[in-house]
């Protein structure tokens, strides 16, 4: 996209239009970014300041400031990066368990941006700020895929697939315990634990969450699962199936010391199990989605990685009872 000053003039088509819908459409922005350079006084309405939610009529002259992106504090690294798919709008990474993927206090340094900056040469402005634009995340000790946008086009277009539930994306995680259905819906709003603000919980007054899960493999006290998600909220699938009493092996957070309640003959191999997971036992094994730019259906799937593998393997030598897909 271009930066500097823009003058657009309001045709029949608009006419009627809230002004920061128009312009996103117009100028292909994301309609927060539009926002933002409304509340800097960077948009003119007929050389007024204008309102975001103030209709445009016929005739109506824009002026829009387009000031180049901010750098984005961190420096690019020369780091393994795992790309599955990569074209000028986008690319779709097989993340590493334990590479945060955004800077942070305590994490400048080795994240998947930090990696992105390196790998992605021709960056445009996503948000207002040079960096690869994020669309949706995953924690730091959850593997598996997640899509990137390199431009504002494709992140305005894949974070409103987002948004209308069109980005299909389906995790494979390993819980204590038996869910008491091969089949399981959790619909529970979550927010910010009040005890532990640091944490998620399911808390009265928080965000609709819905997650979906299905048996495949039961364990001797323990499952394999498929997950899916209706909603993408903070930590999701460790704070549901920590709610109805599975967390995922290895979860620290939501699930730590879990194994040691395990009775009888079940719990030298459950503290076995859990010795085996050095971190929480979550991967983004799928991911679909319609490209923003060409409409055509992309599809990718990923491996469980090594160490999730073998702790499947192991369980597995210990009563294994697969479920059948069309349970």
């Amino acid at each position: 996209m271009s930066f500097g000053t823009r003058t657009l003039e309001v045709d029949s088509e608009g006419e009627g239009a809230r002004l920061d819908a128009w312009l996103a459409a117009e100028l292909e922005l994301s309609r927060t970014r539009i926002q933002r350079l409304l509340e800097e006084g960077k948009i003119l309405l007929n050389g007024e300041i204008p309102r975001k939610a103030e209709p445009v009529q016929k005739g109506d002259r824009v002026t829009v400031e387009i000031p180049e992106p901010r750098p984005l504090e961190a420096e690019p690294e020369d780091l393994p990066l795992d790309v599955r798919y990569e074209d000028e709008h986008l690319l779709v990474v097989n993340k590493a368990a334990g590479m945060v993927v955004h800077p942070a206090p305590g994490h400048r340094t080795g994240t998947l941006v930090n990696a992105l900056l390196h790998h992605v040469q021709d960056l445009s402005g996503i948000g207002g700020t040079l960096r690869p634009g994020i669309v949706h995340r995953l924690d730091r000790d959850t593997s598996g895929l997640l899509v990137v946008a390199k431009e504002d086009s494709a992140h305005r277009g894949l974070s409103e697939a987002l948004k209308r539930r069109e980005v299909r994306r389906l995790y494979i995680a390993a819980s204590w315990g038996h869910l008491a259905q091969s089949h399981m819906q959790v619909d529970a709003p979550i927010g910010r634990d009040p005890r532990v603000r640091q944490r998620m919980a399911v808390v009265d007054g928080g965000r609709r969450a819905v997650t979906n899960l299905r048996v495949r493999e039961r364990w001797r006290a323990a499952e394999l699962l498929d997950v899916g998600l209706s909603t993408g909220r903070t930590h999701q699938i460790r704070v549901h199936l920590a709610h109805v009493g599975h967390p995922v092996i290895g979860d620290q957070t939501y699930g730590a010391g879990w194994e040691r309640g395990m009775g009888g003959g079940n719990r030298g191999w459950a503290r076995e199990l859990a010795k085996m997971a050095e971190r929480q036992f979550l991967h983004a094994a799928k991911l679909g989605f319609r490209h923003p730019a060409t409409g055509e259906e992309l599809r990718f799937s990923a491996p469980l990685p090594a160490d999730l593998a073998a702790i499947a393997d192991w369980a597995r030598g210990g009563e294994v009872e697969p479920r059948d897909a069309g349970e």
